[in-house]
């Protein structure tokens, strides 16, 4: 490739996280996701309070129990300790797949978005900007703030801001 032919070629460089994460759809996902965890770990804490209180009632009673009535009450502990992993177990992945469900069209979005901005500026290559050790402003263009306002992302709002809105929200819960 000759330096000329090189030299013509146009650059740009994008935070594609930063997109993704301050879109206005990521929020909705978010609160998707907050809201199945919620339930999930309400869920979690209701069996592990059900255990705990029938193995308190296991060892403050066992010694009066016939040996048939004490191994029914060890069986339906085991059988609840192992729901209990099942369901923690169960739970993580799901809501893994919900995750990736609610991000994978906010990605697409965001993909598309950058991919006009790159084919209508003329663009060869558009590298992602968290992950290049080193972009010459002068030679590589910045498409972060036009796939901001293609994505309708405020103008204002920074990952800083939206890290201080979700400890906000979490303080909140507390």
């Amino acid at each position: 490739v000759s330096t000329a032919g090189f030299a013509q070629n146009k650059f740009a460089h994008v935070n594609f996280s930063e997109l993704v994460q301050l879109m206005p759809e990521a929020d909705e996902a978010r609160a998707t996701m907050t809201a199945s965890s919620n339930e999930a770990q309400e869920t979690y804490q209701a069996m592990v309070d059900e255990y705990q209180t029938k193995m308190t009632e296991y060892q403050q009673k066992a010694s009066t129990w016939t040996q048939t009535i004490r191994e029914s009450k060890e069986n339906s502990l085991m059988d609840m300790q192992q729901r209990i992993q099942e369901f923690e177990q169960n739970v993580q992945q799901e809501l893994a797949l919900q995750q990736n469900q609610l991000m994978a069209p906010i990605y697409d979005k965001a993909q598309q978005a950058v991919e006009k901005l790159a084919k209508d500026g003329g663009y060869i290559y558009v590298f992602e900007a968290s992950q290049v050790l080193y972009v010459d402003p002068s030679q590589s263009t910045d498409l972060t703030p036009a796939a901001r306002k293609a994505l309708n992302i405020p103008e204002g709002r920074t990952l800083e801001s939206l890290q201080a809105e979700l400890q906000a929200a979490q303080q909140q819960q507390q």
